[in-house]
């Protein structure tokens, strides 16, 4: 088996870190998940790094665990990028077509995703990903292909998505000090469609929110292009904040509670149900409601998709997606959140797990690993065919990798 059949994603998130290890195999459409692994992550704050040494040690220990469970060394992988560092803007790019005959060939629609970079980005941000949406060609518009099209000019409308410099590099640094190589860095919740979205839903027009720890991430597509990307500083860990100021009890046991008896449905629970915190904790003696507890995760919750909702009116989406919304992460797991967000959004809402991967591990069914398999998919896609559509978005975070990565070699004996 080479190592360049094996494709790794590393999901660096704010309470754990998870690697799913996968391969391609060339008479099988689908991938197969060999091996995965999490470790609670230290050092990480709201998807960006606060501390090197506590994020290098944490990524270590999980990349460890998953060379065990395959029996392959890891030696480079695609990684998740998150934060609500992270920001999104509209790009338009025009370029004259190069050949004489008017034949629209690759290098000019390179050419017109190049032109599409040139915006002003904000100080200290570097571009992660040009996505573009449609082509236009002589005043046609609404192409998806240009090209073998003749025209004397090319027109790109595209989405451009930039992180801040600072938490790039810091994130690359502590990648390449467990010596493994970065094939890509890739938004989170873009590799978290790539495994739970069908072609359908994004032609129709759909909305994925990933719920993790400390941040959560809205993904819009349409017609198949990503047209609105979000990371909100508020996650499931801020739910958790709540029980614990509200039953005046730890971070431990809220967790616990959460876990065992959260819901966000306080109209379905019966106001005798009661919840004895001594089972969690020996330093605790009171019985609390669980109804209490309910609307304490239903106002946190209600809060979260208000503000989802406030971005898709800011795009003029509210209500008007067909496929719905899909609920992924580890907040997805809530009980009743599916009912709570379709009262929010009124709109169609499920949880989405991931599709198209072949695994003998149960474990991989969950929301929290659809952004490491969506990487392992990503990874496989862009291996099997060279994808036109995320081309040239990787320049500027290629340069960065490639030159730390001199730098880190060059410190070695």
């Amino acid at each position: 088996m080479s190592q360049q059949e094996i494709i790794t994603g590393l999901d660096v998130g704010s309470n754990m870190v998870r690697v799913v290890v996968g391969q391609k195999h060339e008479n099988d459409s689908k991938v197969h998940i060999l091996g995965i692994a999490e470790a609670p992550s230290e050092g990480i704050s709201k998807g960006v790094i606060n501390s090197i040494e506590d994020a290098v040690s944490s990524i270590s220990s999980c990349l460890e665990k998953a060379e065990r469970m395959t029996g392959m060394p890891i030696e480079h992988s695609y990684v998740a990028i998150s934060g609500s560092h992270i920001i999104s803007l509209d790009s338009h790019g025009i370029v004259a077509v190069a050949k004489a005959d008017g034949e629209i060939r690759e290098d000019d629609v390179e050419r017109a995703i190049e032109a599409a970079q040139t915006v002003s980005t904000p100080p200290n941000y570097e571009i992660l990903h040009v996505i573009p949406r449609s082509f236009t060609v002589d005043n046609q518009k609404g192409i998806k292909d240009p090209t073998g099209m003749t025209g004397i000019r090319l027109e790109v409308d595209a989405e451009i998505i930039l992180g801040q410099s600072s938490q790039i590099k810091n994130l690359t640094k502590c990648i390449y000090r467990t010596s493994v190589d970065i094939d890509d860095l890739v938004l989170g919740v873009l590799a978290s469609a790539e495994s739970i979205l069908t072609k359908r839903q994004k032609d129709l027009g759909v909305a994925v929110l990933n719920i993790g720890g400390a941040t959560t991430s809205l993904l819009v597509m349409e017609e198949g292009d990503v047209i609105h990307t979000a990371v909100l500083p508020i996650g499931s860990g801020h739910i958790t904040n709540d029980i614990a100021i509200g039953l005046r009890t730890s971070i431990d046991v809220a967790e616990k509670v959460k876990l065992e008896y959260g819901s966000s449905l306080p109209d379905e629970i019966n106001k005798r149900e009661e919840i004895d915190l001594s089972e969690f904790s020996p330093q605790e003696s009171e019985r609390v409601s669980q109804k209490h507890v309910a609307e304490i995760i239903e106002a946190r919750l209600e809060e979260i998709f208000d503000m989802v909702e406030k971005e898709l009116k800011n795009i003029g989406r509210s209500g008007l997606l067909p496929a719905g919304i899909v609920l992924t992460g580890g907040g997805a797991k809530l009980p009743g959140i599916v009912e709570t967000a379709k009262s929010i959004f009124k709109l169609p809402c499920h949880i989405g797990y991931p599709l198209e991967v072949v695994t003998a591990i149960d474990k991989i069914n969950d929301p929290t690993f659809t952004t490491a398999i969506g990487l392992v998919l990503w990874g496989s896609e862009l291996t099997t065919k060279s994808t036109r559509a995320f081309k040239g978005g990787f320049s500027s975070v290629k340069e960065v990798t490639g030159k730390m990565n001199k730098w880190f070699k060059s410190l070695m004996p």
